[in-house]
Formats: C-alpha cells, sequence, structure tokens
C-alpha cells in the first residue's frame, strides 16, 4: 500500500517507521516544513497534522479519491461538514480520536460502567488526562470522546475543562507533563470509596500501528467509519 503522511512529526515519523515494517512505501510527507513525493500517487492518506490544517487535508482527499484516515484532534467543530463532504464526493474517511487499540476496548469499558454507575447517584464522575507539552489542544479529543461515552450513558449532559458546580457536567482536569504519551483516568468517588479505571500508553507506537491497520482496513471501502468498524467491537 502507498501511504501519504500529513503531518511529520514524532508521530509522523513513528507511522513511518511501523508502515515500512508492515511493507508499506511512504510516497509523500507533507507539513509546514516538509513536502517530499506527490499526494496522488496514494493509495491511502494518514492526517497526524495540526487543527488548522486537518479539515483542508480531508477535504483534498476526498477531491482526489484517496481513503483518509484522520486524527488530528482540535477540529472537530467541521466535523459534519466532513462527513457530509465525504459522502458527496462518494470518498472514505475514518476519524478517532485515538487510534490505540487498547484505547478503543477502554472507551467500550468506560461505556459500560457508565451503564452501571448511573443508577447510583451517590457516587460522582470526574477525568483527568495527561499528555506531553507539545500537545497544542485540551482537553484531549480522547478525554472528549471518554467524556461523551459517559454522556450518552448517563444522565450527564455536558463536559467542562477544570473545575464545574454544575452536577450535571463531568469536569475533566487536563495536564502537560514533558514527554508523557497520554493517560487517561476516570474516576467515580463517593464519601466511602472510588472506583478508578485507567489507561496509560507506554510510546506512540500503538496510536500510529492504529492508524495504519485503519488505513489498511479501508481499501476498496467508500462512506465514513470509525474504529469501531475497523476492530469489529
Amino acid at each position: 500500500m502507498k501511504i501519504a503522511l500529513f503531518g511529520y512529526g514524532k508521530m509522523g515519523k513513528t507511522i513511518e517507521r511501523l508502515a515500512l515494517e508492515r511493507g508499506h512505501e511512504i510516497v509523500a510527507k507533507i507539513d509546514k516544513e516538509t513536502k517530499e513525493g506527490g499526494l496522488e500517487a496514494a493509495d491511502a492518506a494518514i492526517d497526524f497534522s495540526i487543527p488548522s490544517e486537518a479539515f483542508n487535508n480531508i477535504n483534498k482527499c476526498f477531491k482526489l479519491n484517496i481513503p483518509i484516515i484522520s486524527g488530528t484532534t482540535g477540529w472537530l467543530d467541521k466535523f459534519d461538514e466532513a462527513k457530509k463532504n465525504c459522502l458527496k464526493e462518494n470518498g472514505a474517511f475514518i476519524y478517532a480520536s485515538n487510534y490505540s487499540l487498547g484505547v478503543n476496548l477502554f472507551f467500550e469499558l468506560n461505556a459500560q460502567l457508565a451503564k452501571m454507575m448511573a443508577r447510583f447517584k451517590e457516587y460522582n464522575v470526574h477525568l483527568e488526562e495527561i499528555h506531553h507539552t507539545q500537545k497544542l489542544d485540551a482537553p484531549s479529543g480522547t478525554a472528549i470522546s471518554l467524556a461523551e461515552g459517559i454522556i450518552d450513558n448517563s444522565s450527564k449532559d455536558s463536559w467542562a475543562l477544570d473545575v464545574t458546580n454544575n452536577e450535571d457536567e463531568i469536569p475533566i482536569v487536563a495536564k502537560r507533563i514533558d514527554k508523557v504519551p497520554g493517560t487517561h483516568t476516570i474516576t467515580y468517588d463517593s464519601m466511602v470509596d472510588d472506583i478508578e479505571i485507567k489507561h496509560t500508553a507506554k510510546n506512540r507506537d500503538g496510536f500510529a500501528l492504529g492508524a495504519i491497520i485503519a488505513a489498511e482496513w479501508i481499501q476498496n471501502k467508500k462512506g465514513v467509519y470509525s474504529m469501531k468498524d475497523v476492530l469489529g467491537l
């Protein structure tokens, strides 16, 4: 498979290394400082760029009939428009806030726990996420996805960054610490005990490998998909 990379930072370089190990070819590397190769030659594109560029990159792939795997967060105010454009152009599109197999299993665990806890009002839920200092958005897209999983399965109706006094909101604390790939913790606390689930990424390989697997999976498909489709969850 011939892959184009939007974004050639640490994640882009990790994707390149793992893609080559799986027998794929990198035919384009595109970001502010690097423009190598031609996008038109790609069988799939993987976007880990920056929020201000992601939407344009995605639409460019729709126009060129190139399946696009997007892992960039912070641009989701245009997500519905991107889905409409995909269907209009008969394109192929996967967006995930996190491509790690472990995180996607964690999403399912989070939703199931939220269902179980919904009837026990004595527990208050809150989220914490920790990432490296180079991460541009806060809270992380993964934290937002986790909050939405709780909202879909409980009486909560929104989330808020940092402190909230609204019992219908889920507070999210975002921390930035050097060299932390990503840690997400969901805690239900009461006067007598705490219940906690946690996912800790050890490096970027899990995120990168999941994106490559998604690019392999979407070949010869049309439409908008998620990692649930890729992993059969």
